[in-house]
């Protein structure tokens, strides 16, 4: 799928002719994601009874969660889950039964999912056991207009950035985009991080606000949402427009590579920590990630998540949607940030992706916004697992 209406209109006459290239795997590899191709998700039939403190917790606000993911999944295209075909067909009659509950009752919600789904836990090779970390809606100050205090870019979505849905010429590839940029009658991969630094963007894209600090920047990219408050106060949301098509490299992974963090320490708390004491190496540090986010104004609830839905704090999982089609309620079982003995366990909705959640047992959980919400997704690398609730009409498997 071609990125904007105006690129279309632009570039759809030079492009006609090299669309092959989403055929054509092999010659844009590092463009593509690193996800195994072999990786499968394995689905084992359980009880709620089998699901650890399912009782204790407050179904009523995965219920509101959820209800909020109903108004795509009952016009969503079809998916499959281990093994297992989805489709709107499913989910109206679930939709209609959670819009009728009555709101705030606990016993309803936890009888309603018990009522309309089955769980399954979820297992890759043989192993139920995964990674699961932690995201945050960031937070900065910013402007309108550019100044000596306000002077780092947020940039919308570049007008000569097209990005290739692979799966509509091979089912094989489906998830997959190609993500490039139009160059006369060639379609070339898009800047990166550190040619865009440079200026590499010139015109093409437009500065939605100028925020004043470009770690809290390069945070927001990595988080893909977050809140910039104004100079008068005002609160403006940012959230996920597209990328440039490059993979995602954890500055942090880089620091312990070169010796700098020990592992184990180089969350955000030490990484800023860390640039304070070598302002000189901030940026080469930062382009280090090739990968460049580009933002939209969000009016309303949010943040946005990819299913188009605002996210709920502590309630909204991004998965890999090439295993998990988002919308799906999530049994979470696995540990507080830092506290291998505290249980975290909840009931979830899958209503995010994000560039480092690949695999099939893989989550990020979305705290919210502010200091505690970063304090606690700054440290959460958490093993865990999870059960996946399946509508009781689509449990059984198909070939």
């Amino acid at each position: 799928m071609i990125g904007t209406a105006k690129t279309v209109s632009t570039h759809i006459g030079r492009i006609a002719g090299v669309l092959t290239l989403a055929l054509l795997v092999a010659c844009a590899p590092k463009y593509l994601s690193k996800e195994s191709d072999t990786a499968q998700l394995n689905l084992a039939p359980a009880a709620f009874a089998d699901l650890p403190f399912w009782t204790r917790d407050r179904h009523v606000d995965a219920l509101g969660a959820f209800i909020r993911s109903c108004s795509n999944l009952s016009v969503g295209v079809d998916s499959r889950v281990g093994g297992r075909q989805l489709n709107k067909g499913h989910w109206a009659p679930i939709c209609r039964a959670a819009n009728q509950l009555p709101s705030g009752d606990g016993s309803s919600a936890r009888k309603f999912f018990e009522t309309w789904f089955v769980p399954y836990l979820a297992s890759a090779a043989g192993d139920s056991l995964g990674l699961f970390t932690g995201y945050f809606e960031a937070e900065l100050r910013g402007s309108k207009t550019r100044s000596a205090d306000f002077n780092v870019p947020l940039y919308a979505l570049p007008t000569d950035l097209v990005s290739i849905d692979l799966g509509k010429f091979n089912a094989d590839l489906r998830g997959r985009n190609l993500v490039g940029r139009v160059a006369g009658e060639r379609i070339l991969p898009y800047h990166r991080r550190a040619d865009i630094h440079k200026g590499a963007l010139r015109d093409a894209a437009r500065v939605l606000v100028w925020v004043d600090d470009v770690v809290d920047a390069f945070l927001l990219h990595v988080q893909g949402s977050g809140r910039v408050v104004l100079e008068d106060g005002a609160v403006m949301r940012v959230g996920y427009a597209g990328n440039n098509g490059h993979g995602y490299v954890s500055i942090g992974r880089v620091l312990i590579e070169q010796g700098e963090l020990p592992p184990g320490r180089a969350g955000w708390v030490q990484i800023r920590d860390w640039i304070a004491r070598h302002p000189a190496k901030a940026e080469a540090l930062l382009a280090q990630n090739p990968r460049f986010i580009f933002f939209r104004e969000i009016s309303g609830d949010g943040p946005i998540g990819a299913q188009g839905v605002a996210l709920t704090p502590r309630r909204s999982l991004a998965v890999d949607r090439k295993f998990i089609p988002l919308g799906l309620p999530i049994w979470l079982d696995t540990v507080w940030p830092g506290e291998d003995q505290r249980p975290l366990r909840r009931l979830m909705i899958a209503q995010d992706t994000g560039s480092a959640i690949k695999g099939p047992i893989r989550g990020d959980f979305f705290w919210g916004y502010g200091k505690d919400a970063l304090a606690e997704a700054g440290r959460m690398k958490s093993p865990g697992r999870y059960y996946i609730l399946l509508p009781k009409s689509a449990a059984a498997p198909v070939s």
